[in-house]
């Protein structure tokens, strides 16, 4: 049974960086598309970004596009956000998961083994 960690978060001003990753244990990542979402206070989680399973395509939520970046490496079965150009509204708590089955690739439902989160607060 894959298990991922989520790490990086924290405190960062508005116009900074901050650089997640996701690590997989139990199973190697090189087959699973992988995702990462968002969670607000008080509001549902979002889909944020996702990568095919050999790095080639990826999408972002329009929110997001030209700050954050997705990216992995297969050999240390890590996953990777790259969050430029931060904004308040990027605070949440950030999750990565698996898309285990075909679909939408923002639909939630589609996405398992998810992470306990990282928190991002980004101040004004």
């Amino acid at each position: 049974q894959v298990q991922f960690v989520e790490s990086g978060g924290g405190l960062v001003q508005a116009g900074g960086s901050l650089r997640l990753s996701c690590a997989a244990s139990g199973r190697t990542l090189t087959i699973s598309t992988m995702g990462w979402f968002r969670q607000a206070p008080g509001k549902e989680r979002t889909f944020v970004a996702l990568i095919s399973g050999s790095g080639s395509n990826t999408y972002y939520a329009d929110s997001v596009k030209g700050r954050f970046t997705i990216s992995r490496d297969n050999a240390k079965n890590t996953v990777y956000l790259q969050m430029n150009s931060l904004k308040p509204e990027d605070t949440a708590v950030y999750y990565c998961a698996a898309k285990e089955r075909s679909g939408s690739y923002y639909l939630i439902d589609l996405y398992g083994a998810w992470g306990q989160g990282t928190q991002v607060t980004v101040s004004s």
